[in-house]
């Protein structure tokens, strides 16, 4: 049994932090395996300010200092979750003698060919969200670069990120969301993940069927860019998967694993 444990290190997206995973990290962990839920920068209990994080490795630090630390030999199993896919392709890139397996979550999920911030342009330029509703987005200053940002409204948080999740859950979200940006000015700038490297890692992707915010038809969009290993569609997951749906999705995370 020890021989089948793995490592699993579940990311977040914008906005959220790791308290989001409460569930599945339970759950994972009372299956045997070894969780890890890191908070990027200026996320969940994470000390630092939005104002204190002026590109997207900077936000991605939590994780990349993890995946660094890894003794040399151990692997782990990579779940990335809405915009915490960039995130997790980052660590594919920098580290894919690090990681048996990538799980993307209703996620932002790169190509070879293009900027990493191709995906969240294109989702956005063609309207994908419906209704912006209260949500805030202006503009910070970090150090001499002025970088967008929004703040969820209770309105957008309940009807359209988490409007399957218990009021319990709700409450939660609406108590711990914090104002997030997208970087999408310093992804710009980047180059293409490679195929050598972010590419040579297996990777699966989990739709989830009634997300309001990624709705299936562009994540599916994104399978089509990007081909993965096997796709899993739970049916009556919003965006936060995690949270309405914890069991199924799990139960997607514990097979995925399986295969590394």
């Amino acid at each position: 049994m020890a021989a089948e444990k793995k490592h699993i290190i579940l990311v977040h997206g914008a906005g959220m932090g790791a308290w989001c995973w409460y569930k599945v990290s339970t759950a994972l962990q009372s299956a045997g395996h070894r969780v890890t839920v890191p908070d990027l920068a200026a996320s969940g209990i994470d000390e630092r300010k939005l104002t204190d994080v002026s590109t997207f490795r900077e936000y991605s630090k939590p994780l990349l200092e993890i995946m660094a630390s890894l003794p040399a030999g151990d692997k782990v199993v990579l779940v990335g979750h809405s915009l915490g896919g960039i995130n997790t392709a980052l660590a594919m890139e920098e580290f894919p003698e690090k990681v048996s397996a990538a799980v993307f979550v209703t996620a932002q999920m790169p190509d070879f060919t293009s900027r990493p911030s191709y995906v969240i342009e294109k989702f956005l330029q063609e309207g994908w969200i419906s209704s912006w509703m209260d949500v805030e987005m202006k503009s910070y200053k970090a150090g001499d670069k002025l970088i967008a940002s929004l703040s969820y409204g209770p309105q957008f948080l309940q009807s359209m990120i988490g409007q399957l999740c218990s009021p319990e859950d709700f409450t939660l979200i609406t108590s711990l969301a914090r104002s997030a940006s997208l970087f999408i000015e310093d992804l710009q700038n980047q180059p293409p993940f490679s195929q050598t490297r972010y590419g040579s890692v297996d990777t699966f992707y989990v739709v989830c069927s009634q997300d309001l915010v990624i709705p299936a038809p562009y994540q599916h969009w994104m399978i089509e860019n990007k081909p993965v290993k096997e796709v899993r569609t739970i049916e009556g997951a919003d965006h936060m998967a995690m949270l309405s749906t914890p069991k199924e999705l799990s139960d997607c995370l514990l097979h995925f694993a399986s295969l590394s």
